[in-house]
């Protein structure tokens, strides 16, 4: 495999566990999914980086969110959950 078409470690790791990072609770968020203690919604990461905001505005301007919690939720949103 070529080094270019290895992703990247941080990335390697949320895919394996977004499930700790990504949490579904009918009481949190209005049952909407979001990152594990910080009640930021998946959406709302997704929808920042959409807009082309780049990770670190977004984690600055989340507290609480980290590169971790945005792969995570790249991850899950991948994964059709």
């Amino acid at each position: 495999m070529c080094k270019a078409s290895r992703a990247p470690r941080h990335y390697n790791q949320a895919m394996q566990d977004w499930r700790e990072r990504i949490s579904v609770n009918p009481n949190i968020c209005h049952g909407r999914p979001c990152v594990r203690g910080a009640r930021i919604m998946v959406s709302v990461v997704l929808d920042n980086l959409a807009a082309g905001i780049k990770r670190d505005e977004i984690i600055t301007s989340y507290p609480g969110l980290t590169e971790a919690d945005v792969d995570a939720a790249l991850v899950y949103d991948s994964s059709g959950s």
